[in-house]
């Protein structure tokens, strides 16, 4: 059997062939991760940004060239997700410039699509990398060029370029000497493969399931309406009366975890942060003011919040217009991944916060709305994750009636720094430079745990050791907490060192945050310790150094 020409019918059954065959592995490809911590979400990403482009397709019920084109590039385009994601959607666009044109595509049709798809993808990174998903994109694209000049049967070009994109993910070690340290292939390179093996078989006849799922609606449009055990969220402060013993009152969390779940204590000398679920705030209270007067007090129905019956003035205030805020000339967009980062960007003053980070990067489509929603003439936009970067910046070609400048602070303190230096009285020109400055002077450290045995840069990993990362790579492994934490720091730190913030994640445990504080005084005691909670997942502690 040969295949000359395919249709646009044809071509829309094999882009959903390639999307099922990707989503598929979508789990095993998020295991390629080079570094052994729990966030490997290569798969996750690519996945969401072709399924996007998916749905558009799956709507389409007489597809014609053009109309498939625009809904493979805008779906995918705007359903990017993760640096993959984003050279994946660029590599759908590429292709699509080139096929919108025809009616039917033939030999030579393909091989220009899938030229043009490279040529797209290689400019949309700054830096081109070998041994990634561009190596892999590059090899299928040379053999199409190369088979379309030999023969007109689409199988047996098909079938060449599966094999060339085959080998060039399996060569990726030998270009990425990282790759082969960790005894891993690209993941986005693997990613790249399935779409091609998918759209391959089902035209050489193999009976794939393309039926596309409606999507699921967002996580966070949903109205929760699950039963809260917990009625009341409670936070406050402490000042101590006398300094707390090893930064934590033991007796203090256990009281409090007795009442409550998700107790949240930190703490240094002289003052005690503290935030947990409760149904009885004023006992939580009572028995923690035998330490300290508390302030900052805040407790809030979580049953009833937002739904409490309205005072006749607040219904009154509801019904009269809305005045128009006048439209500012700077405004921000911030990525966040924990509930305290979240808090902590918004007193910053950024304007929208994104849910966002490790294993759960925002599509294009998601920075662009939030951008929308900022009402200013110019839109800076704070990926604060390297994945998430590639992203914004396609986001910001999008936005229409305002710019948007992407910073490109690659972590979570590179964005905070941002913030702190921006100056409302100051042009935009003049608070980019600024801010892009003073991202070089802020040092990121994280500390997770490894998933699997592994090595890399000459390290020995265990599944379950402990991991510093720095900006420089994995620079502390030990099976405990503090020793990976002591050791990081002694990377990050020098004398030049004035400030060490401390953001907490979800799983950090207050005792062991004040053994750190209190082994952080005794080894750097000219340097200032700020305790933030975060609130991340994955990682215990984000750590900012300045």
């Amino acid at each position: 059997m040969a295949i000359n020409s395919i249709d646009a019918a044809q071509l829309s059954k094999t882009f959903l062939a390639g999307a099922r065959y990707l989503e598929n592995q979508k789990d095993h490809i998020n295991e390629l991760n080079v570094f052994p911590v729990p966030d490997g979400d290569t798969g996750t990403n690519m996945t969401a940004t072709i399924m996007s482009a998916a749905q558009a397709v799956s709507a389409i019920k007489d597809p014609d060239m053009k109309t498939l084109s625009k809904a493979i590039s805008s779906g995918s385009l705007r359903g990017a997700r993760g640096n993959s994601g984003v050279i994946l959607s660029q590599l759908f666009r590429g292709f699509t410039k080139v096929i919108k044109t025809v009616d039917t595509i033939d030999a030579k049709t393909l091989a220009e699509g899938f030229e043009k798809a490279t040529q797209t993808a290689y400019r949309a990174v700054m830096q081109p990398k070998e041994g990634t998903i561009l190596t892999v994109a590059k090899a299928a694209s040379d053999a199409a060029t190369e088979a379309a000049g030999q023969t007109d049967d689409l199988l047996e070009i098909g079938q060449k370029i599966v094999d060339a994109a085959t080998a060039a993910l399996e060569s990726t070690p030998d270009l990425l000497p990282v790759l082969k340290e960790a005894g891993v292939v690209d993941s986005g390179g693997s990613g790249l493969l399935e779409v091609l093996k998918g759209g391959f078989d089902y035209l050489s006849g193999k009976d794939i399931d393309i039926t596309i799922a409606a999507e699921a609606p967002d996580e966070e449009q949903i109205e929760e309406e699950e039963e809260v055990k917990y009625e009341y969220s409670v936070s406050f402060s402490l000042r101590a009366f006398e300094s707390f013993a090893a930064g934590v009152d033991s007796d203090l969390a256990s009281y409090l975890n007795g009442i409550g779940t998700d107790v949240k204590l930190a703490a240094d000398s002289k003052r005690m942060d503290i935030s947990l679920l409760t149904n009885a705030p004023g006992k939580a209270l009572n028995h923690a003011v035998k330490l300290g007067s508390a302030y900052n007090i805040s407790i809030t129905n979580v049953k009833l919040d937002g739904k409490a019956d309205k005072s006749p003035v607040e219904k009154a205030e509801e019904a009269a217009p809305a005045q128009a805020e006048p439209e500012k000339e700077i405004g921000f967009v911030a990525v966040s991944c924990g509930d305290g980062l979240d808090s902590i960007f918004r007193e910053l003053g950024a304007d929208v916060v994104i849910k966002g980070g490790q294993t759960m990067n925002p599509s294009t489509d998601d920075i662009l709305k939030a951008a929308e929603k900022v009402n200013a003439r110019n839109v800076f936009i704070l990926p604060n994750n390297k994945n998430i970067v590639l992203a914004a910046s396609q986001a910001a070609e999008l936005l229409k009636d305002k710019k948007a400048i992407v910073l490109p602070a690659k972590t979570i303190p590179q964005g905070i720094t941002a913030l702190v230096n921006f100056i409302p009285d100051q042009s935009v020109e003049e608070n980019e430079e600024r801010m892009k400055e003073e991202l070089a002077n802020v040092k990121t450290g994280e500390i997770t745990y490894s998933i699997r045995d592994t090595s890399i840069d000459g390290r020995e990993i265990k599944a379950g050791d402990y991991m510093g990362l720095t900006d420089d790579g994995i620079k502390a492994v030990n099976p405990s907490i503090r020793g990976a934490f002591m050791e990081m720091l002694g990377e990050m730190v020098t004398d030049d060192s004035s400030l060490l913030t401390i953001y907490t994640g979800a799983d950090s445990n207050a005792g062991e945050t004040a053994e750190i504080q209190s082994r952080i005084q005794k080894e750097y005691p000219s340097l200032e310790v700020d305790v933030q909670n975060g609130g991340q997942n994955v990682y215990y502690y984000i750590v900012s150094v300045e």
